[in-house]
């Protein structure tokens, strides 16, 4: 098993939504001879971008699998969805490959999404590799998107290959490594002399690539640098390490839908790219690391990506770290302490499965039936459980509404099974404001989830307007009296109390009991307490909780026969209900506190818009981290009101190279123009009873 194990490489394709990458790996699939034409061209069907809302909306939503064998190596693509909505899937793939190849358009060049996997990539200590497609475009520009690349992340981007001619005149890629030229004839793979005209830019390339791949061995180092010439056996005897080290990033060339520069890279990987094992250890959450070695025969999976097929159910889709799994093997979750029992395992292409006898260490395979989410862990134990992978934030929230009433609960239970297998998809129900809330990386995912209940269920649900948690308090003291008197045949009902309301800022609610000479018996005092609660819970003004008062009953009376709690709570609630109504009652509004970073030339609309939106820039600077050379970091504070929307607003700002974050911070008082409307509507739903 373990000479097995070395052979396994995963990659994972990721970079810009709309650069080829799934069109690469389907090239890789064909010219494995895993399948028998070029699928997703020229009129045939996709083997990867399987799913009908792939097909309509014309970009990959979900990682899938491309395996394939090439030369000595098991190589396992993983073809990440990089659109913006479905980028946290991209997350996923990348803490289960070995390498990142970053897929780069030779017209458009890098992107936001390209730049943010990027430093994702980094922080997983992953070696990584760059593809320039497309160079068949009529405006592709291969130096352009080089060196636009390596000012984004550094100089050590390095061609391996590069390319003879561009656009129409794209005949095929050079070699750098072995020094020679290659393209496709008919199908055929043909390998020839450099042309005349290209040498000399191959030969600096190749200098160039000797000068950074020897700084992995001193000795080698220490004869480059005094002049004698790098043997081929010892340039190519370095390349694997270099790569593993990350000491280069080799940078590839090619256009996919021809399929040119595939088969260059395919080589590369066999030979070069490493391995699990090269990397010899796993982060853990406690801090430890667990060792990869071949001695060590306990099996050690962790879920990498959950899928709710159509056909199959539930598909958790696992990583190998150590040992080997096997079908009926039982293992343990670290997250529930719960034992699964692996029933299949599958290998998958596209969408299509294929029975596993065993996975051994550094393989994927796909688990049907576990109990278990994105990122647990399993192992005969339950106590290993590897380090969890950051997903983008989810701060697009929407409410949803079932078309009928009678099927909220069904289409609550879709969205709840859903979420289970995307750790970017949550939902949850706000009983203040009795709405069902979802909260998603964009607007695409919630229309893809909502697609995907009416295909799945028969079930349509609508996105309707969220409703806002205001609140309601007062700006000045005030005293009114509740007096409630009812008499019917029997018993009658008698309470009266004076009560004086205040305002409390920031110390929430306050009740004091000032009553003296027994005007109103002490086991009625805590009736007229929550009597003011109930009618604070309901507001005053237009129907929203009150906060931030204080209450005090001072004077009273009541009736031997007649007076009981409940005629007390009654009163109270008269008594709050008039004292409110004259101590200037206002709406608060929820604010949220965003850091927003954005490139500098999107500074000033970015500002622009928190202005209009009634927020209040509270500073801006320089954005530190890897990554954000030429970022601006603002601070502001604005009404949550007006940003429930804002992950849609800032991509369209900026292009879609901004991110931000949002904290809700307190509650401040709104304008009175919005404070009428929402006043007006409360008055209209309550004439027509539905407040």
């Amino acid at each position: 098993m373990a000479g097995e194990a070395r052979k396994v490489k995963n990659l994972a394709l990721v970079g810009q939504g709309g650069v080829g990458k799934t069109m690469l790996a389907e090239a890789a699939l064909h010219l494995s001879g895993k399948t028998t034409r070029l699928g997703g061209h020229a009129g045939t069907k996709p083997t990867l971008d399987y799913d009908s809302e792939e097909g309509a909306r014309g970009f990959s939503i979900s990682t899938t699998i491309a395996p394939i064998t090439w030369r000595s190596s098991q190589i396992n693509v993983l073809d990440a969805p990089c659109y913006p909505d479905f980028v946290g899937d991209a997350y996923g793939a990348l803490a289960a490959a070995e390498t990142a190849v970053f897929v780069v358009d030779a017209a458009t060049g890098a992107g936001a999404i390209t730049t943010r996997l990027w430093y994702a990539a980094e922080e997983l200590s992953l070696a990584r590799a760059l593809f320039i497609n497309r160079l068949d475009r009529s405006d592709a520009n291969w130096d352009t998107a080089l060196e636009q690349a390596r000012s984004l992340f550094g100089a050590r981007l390095v061609p391996v290959t590069m390319p003879m001619g561009s656009h129409d005149n794209f005949t095929g890629i050079i070699d750098v490594i072995h020094m020679c030229a290659r393209h496709l004839n008919n199908g055929t793979l043909v390998e020839e002399e450099i042309p005349s005209e290209y040498q000399a830019q191959a030969a600096a390339a190749r200098a160039q690539l000797i000068e950074f791949v020897v700084e992995i061995d001193d000795n080698l180092m220490m004869k480059y640098l005094e002049g004698e010439p790098i043997e081929q056996d010892e340039l190519e005897s370095l390349l694997g390490r270099a790569i593993a080290a990350r000491s280069f990033v080799p940078v590839f060339a090619g256009a996919c839908v021809k399929e040119e520069g595939v088969t260059s890279l395919l080589n590369a990987i066999d030979e070069w790219f490493p391995t699990m094992q090269d990397f010899g250890r796993v982060p853990l959450v406690n801090g430890e690391e667990l060792d990869i070695s071949p001695d060590d025969t306990r099996p050690v999976a962790f879920v990498f990506k959950s899928l709710n097929d159509q056909q199959n159910g539930k598909l958790s889709f696992v990583k190998v770290l150590a040992g080997t799994l096997t079908p009926s093997c039982e293992l343990i979750c670290a997250r529930t302490r719960k034992t699964e029992r692996l029933g299949h395992l599958y290998s998958m292409c596209g969408r299509e499965l294929q029975d596993m006898s065993e996975v051994a260490a550094g393989n994927v395979c796909v688990v049907p039936k576990l109990d278990v989410q994105t990122g647990d862990t399993l192992s005969t134990t339950g106590k290993v459980e590897a380090a969890a992978f950051r997903f983008p934030n989810s701060l697009y929230r929407v409410a949803i509404e079932a078309d009928e009433r009678t099927s909220e609960g069904k289409v609550f239970a879709f969205i709840e099974k859903s979420a289970a297998s995307d750790p970017t998809l949550s939902v949850d129900r706000n009983e203040e404001t009795g709405q069902t809330i979802v909260s998603a990386i964009g607007e695409a995912q919630v229309a893809v989830l909502l697609e995907r209940l009416e295909a799945r269920c028969g079930l349509k649900a609508h996105i309707v307007a969220m409703r806002i948690a205001y609140r309601e308090t007062i700006r000045r003291v005030a005293s009114a009296q509740g007096r409630y008197k009812k008499q019917t045949g029997g018993a009658g009902q008698y309470g009266d109390c004076w009560l004086r309301v205040e305002p409390n800022p920031n110390n929430g609610y306050k009740f004091v009991d000032e009553v003296v000479g027994g005007h109103i018996p002490r086991g009625f005092i805590p009736a007229i307490d929550k009597g003011v609660q109930e009618c604070m819970r309901e507001g005053v003004l237009a129907g929203y909780p009150m906060i931030d008062l204080s209450c005090a009953v001072y004077e009273g009376s009541y009736h031997p026969v007649d007076s009981n709690e409940m005629a007390f709570k009654t009163a109270a609630r008269i008594g709050f209900q008039k004292a409110a109504m004259q101590a200037e009652p206002v709406l608060l509004e929820p604010m949220a506190h965003l850091t927003i970073t954005v490139p500098e030339s999107y500074a000033g609309s970015v500002m622009g818009d928190i202005s209009a939106s009634r927020g209040r820039v509270e500073g801006m600077t320089a954005a530190e981290g890897r990554g954000y050379v030429g970022y601006t970091s603002i601070e502001a504070t604005v009404p949550y009101a007006e940003v429930v929307d804002y992950s849609t607003r800032l991509r369209s700002l900026s292009r879609g190279t901004g991110e931000f974050t949002l904290t809700l911070t307190g509650y401040e008082q709104v304008p009175h123009d919005v404070q009428t409307r929402l006043a007006e509507a409360y008055a209209k739903r309550r004439s027509e009873g539905r407040a």
